[in-house]
C-alpha cells in the first residue's frame, strides 16, 4: 500500500502520470545530443574552413548563372509574357511591362495541345533509341580496347577523336556528308548503282540521321567510361571464372556487367540527360525538319522564344519548366529503382 502510494505521489508530482527522474534524464540526455550537434557543426567548420572557403565563390556564381534564370524562367511561365508586352528600350524611350499574372494557364494550354504529346514521344523515343545504341557501341568498344593488341593505342585516339572535335563542328560535317546531291554518302551508292537516299529530306530518314549523329558523338564518352570500369574489374576473377570451366559468355554476364553496375548507372543517367536536352544535333543538322519530323522538346521551347512571332517567352518558358519537371521525375523514379536493387546513389 505504500508503494502504491508513493506512485501515485511520483506520477502526480509529474503532472502527466510521468516519473520526473526519468523526465529530467531524458530533457538532460536531448540537451546532451543538441550541444554534441551544435559542437559537431562547428568542429565541421573549424576543420574545414578552407574547403568552404574554396567552394563558397563556385556556390555564388553557380547560384546567379543558374539559379536566377531558373527563378526567372518560372516566374515568366506564370505570366502571358511576349515579345510585344515585356519592358524593352528603344532609342531614349523606354517602354515598361504590360504583361500579366495568368496562373498556371500557359501548363494547361501546353499539355492540352496535340503538339506537346507528339514532342514528348519522339523526345522519349529518340532518347532511348540513342542511349541504348550508345551503350551498346560504347560497352563492345571497351571489350576490344580492353585487351592486349598492336597498335591499341592508336585504336583508343581514333575512336576518342570524336569527342575531341566540338560539337557544332562535328555536326556541320555530317551535314556535309548527307547532303542529298553532293554529299559524300550518295556519291558512293551512287557508284555501286544505288540511287540517292533523301537523307536529310524524307522523315524517316532525317530521324535515322539524327539519331547517326548523337551516337557517333556520344561514343567516345560511354567508351571512355566503360574502359575505366573494366579496367577495375580485378583480372583474377576472369582467371579463376575461367579454371573452372565458364565460357566467354558467362564471363561476361557474371562478372563484367555486375563489375560495371556502378559506372553503368552512371553513365546511363548522364546519357539520357544530356540526350533528352541534345539541342545541337537536332537544330543544326535539321533544324526540326523535315515540317517538324525530328522537333524535341527543347526545339520547340528555342522556336517558342526566338522563331514564332511574336516570340512568346512565358510559352517558352513553360516548355522549359516542363522538361526540366520531366528529367527530375526520371532521375527520382531511376534513383527509386536503383536503391531497391541495392544500389546507393
Amino acid at each position: 500500500m505504500a508503494a502504491h502510494t508513493s506512485q501515485s505521489v511520483a506520477k502526480a508530482a509529474g503532472g502527466d502520470g510521468e516519473d520526473p527522474v526519468a523526465a529530467r534524464g531524458r530533457s538532460r540526455r536531448t540537451d546532451t545530443a543538441t550541444a554534441r550537434n551544435d559542437g559537431g557543426v562547428k568542429r565541421a567548420l573549424a576543420t574545414h574552413w578552407y574547403a568552404w572557403a574554396m567552394i563558397t565563390p563556385v556556390v555564388l556564381v553557380l547560384g546567379v548563372i543558374i539559379g536566377w534564370p531558373l527563378a526567372r524562367g518560372i516566374y515568366l511561365s506564370l505570366t502571358d509574357a511576349n515579345e510585344r508586352n515585356v519592358g524593352r528600350t528603344i532609342g531614349a524611350n523606354h517602354i515598361e511591362a504590360t504583361y500579366t499574372f495568368v496562373g498556371l494557364d500557359n501548363y494547361a494550354a501546353v499539355l492540352a495541345d496535340p503538339v506537346f504529346l507528339q514532342r514528348l514521344v519522339w523526345t522519349v523515343v529518340w532518347t532511348v533509341l540513342c542511349v541504348s545504341i550508345t551503350f551498346t557501341l560504347g560497352l563492345a568498344l571497351a571489350n576490344m580496347l580492353n585487351r592486349e593488341f598492336r597498335g591499341r593505342a592508336a585504336y583508343r585516339m581514333a575512336l576518342i577523336l570524336p569527342w575531341a572535335v566540338p560539337g557544332f563542328v562535328s555536326v556541320f560535317a555530317w551535314r556535309f556528308l548527307f547532303n542529298r546531291d553532293s554529299g559524300i554518302l550518295n556519291k558512293i551508292l551512287d557508284g555501286g548503282g544505288i540511287s540517292a537516299i533523301p537523307w536529310l529530306d524524307d522523315p524517316t530518314w532525317a530521324k535515322f540521321s539524327v539519331v547517326a549523329v548523337n551516337v557517333w558523338l556520344g561514343v567516345p564518352f560511354m567508351m571512355v567510361a566503360l574502359l575505366g570500369g573494366l579496367q577495375s574489374i580485378p583480372g583474377e576473377l576472369y582467371e579463376a571464372a575461367e579454371m573452372d570451366g565458364a565460357t566467354a559468355w558467362q564471363r561476361f554476364r557474371h562478372i563484367t556487367l555486375p563489375g560495371l553496375r556502378t559506372v553503368s548507372m552512371t553513365v546511363i543517367l548522364l546519357s539520357t540527360i544530356w540526350t533528352f536536352n541534345m539541342f545541337p544535333v537536332i537544330f543544326l543538322l535539321t533544324r526540326g525538319g523535315p515540317g517538324d519530323s525530328t522537333e524535341i522538346l527543347v526545339t520547340q521551347a528555342f522556336r517558342e522564344a526566338f522563331v514564332s512571332s511574336p516570340r512568346d517567352f512565358a510559352g517558352s518558358a513553360t516548355w522549359g519548366v516542363l522538361i526540366l519537371a520531366l528529367l527530375m521525375i526520371f532521375a527520382l523514379v531511376y534513383r527509386r529503382s536503383l536503391r531497391k536493387q541495392g544500389e546507393v546513389w
